[in-house]
């Protein structure tokens, strides 16, 4: 394993912090200097060349929030994009405990035995408190990590929406124009992270557990509305009758939450990642998904409308940051702040003040009063 550990940040300098762009793109002399540390031409061919240690480096400039690392990785990512897009992108999201990480591993290697290339994007939950994250799937993934055919990539959620880093889609990027057919992303399996992962997969897979009380009870409506395939794990030994049940049940659920008229009815399996032939049948269930919607003409639409959403989300996200760093919001912020703790005004006016401090043109004016 130790020959597959990342180098990092050893040759991109160091990213830390929260530094974000304003207004205006990085400045010229900031790239320039970031340019002497880091060659994107080295970048893009290493990882066309499908070199380890160039894919983690090309993956941690992606991960970068400093403006002068985004300018690169914009260069580095509209280079690469010709050769993206032509792997199967698998969702998998769970409760905590369900098993997606022996999942994803026993997986991973029925599709190498297969012929295929995997990259798994592992998204661990960052500490609301600390911001650290234990990064711990290579471990729980000894096996598919020692094989030349997968390259598993954990990145902190870093407190961004569902837990699913920023970096994600276009991690993706990178690792299919280096060459791997199947990209698995696992989500943390809390919070809207399901949601988020759904729209950037093309199939989204659900794991649930039989014999943890009211299987139902503990489903939200919306992930049975976006599942393309539900599958009880751990359905082995005693728990086999159980999960048989489990399996039942949710079908039924999924009759009530799917129209009928819909081009694909997402199956229920039952299987255990630790037994010969249950990812089998989970993989089966991925490529009929994938079979049924190229034959409906589905698949590009789906992937056309990703793009937009992504588009999008960058937009809100590039806002947000702009928003935070300005420095006329910083102005009359804490006084805002304090007004609505205080009762003196309402949240809704509070925020129409620091957006209205947001759009003034920059002047001599103080801050909103009160």
């Amino acid at each position: 394993m130790g020959r597959f550990l990342e180098h990092d940040l050893g040759t991109l300098g160091t990213t830390a912090g929260t530094v974000v762009p304003g207004r205006t793109a990085a400045a010229p002399a900031a790239v320039r200097r970031a340019r002497r540390r880091i060659d994107v031409d080295e970048l893009f061919e290493g990882v066309r060349a499908g070199r380890r240690g160039v894919i983690a480096r090309a993956i941690t400039l992606l991960e970068s929030t400093a403006p002068a690392h985004r300018a690169l990785a914009q260069e580095l990512l509209d280079r690469l994009l010709p050769f993206s897009g032509k792997a199967l992108r698998l969702g998998l999201t769970g409760v905590p405990g369900v098993g997606k990480s022996t999942t994803i591993e026993s997986l991973g290697m029925h599709l190498i035995e297969e012929g295929h290339k995997v990259a798994v994007l592992a998204i661990d939950p960052s500490s609301t408190r600390t911001g650290g994250s234990i990064l711990g799937d290579k471990t729980r993934m000894s096996r598919l990590s020692a094989r030349d055919e997968a390259y598993i990539r954990p990145s902190p959620s870093a407190g961004t929406l569902g837990g699913v880093a920023r970096a994600t889609r276009e991690s993706m990027v990178v690792l299919e124009a280096a060459g791997f057919d199947v990209v698995i992303v696992e989500t943390v399996g809390v919070g809207q992270s399901e949601t988020a992962v759904s729209q950037m997969t093309d199939c989204f897979a659900f794991l649930a557990l039989a014999g943890a009380g009211d299987q139902l009870q503990g489903i939200k409506r919306g992930v049975l509305e976006m599942a393309d395939v539900i599958a009880i794990n751990k359905a082995d030994g005693a728990n086999l009758r159980p999960a048989k049940r489990a399996a039942r049940d949710l079908a039924t659920a999924m009759k009530l939450v799917r129209p009928p008229d819909a081009e694909w009815t997402p199956p229920v399996l039952t299987m255990s990642a630790v037994e010969d032939g249950g990812v089998q049948k989970l993989w089966a269930a991925v490529e009929e998904h994938h079979a049924a919607m190229l034959a409906a003409g589905r698949f590009d639409v789906h992937r056309s409308r990703q793009q937009v959403g992504w588009m999008w989300s960058m937009v809100q996200e590039t806002l947000l940051r702009r928003l935070d760093a300005d420095p006329r919001v910083a102005e009359i912020r804490g006084l805002v702040e304090d007004q609505v703790r205080e009762g003196r005004i309402t949240a809704t006016l509070a925020a129409e003040r620091i957006l209205e401090a947001f759009d003034r043109p920059p002047g001599p004016e103080g801050p909103a009063g009160g």
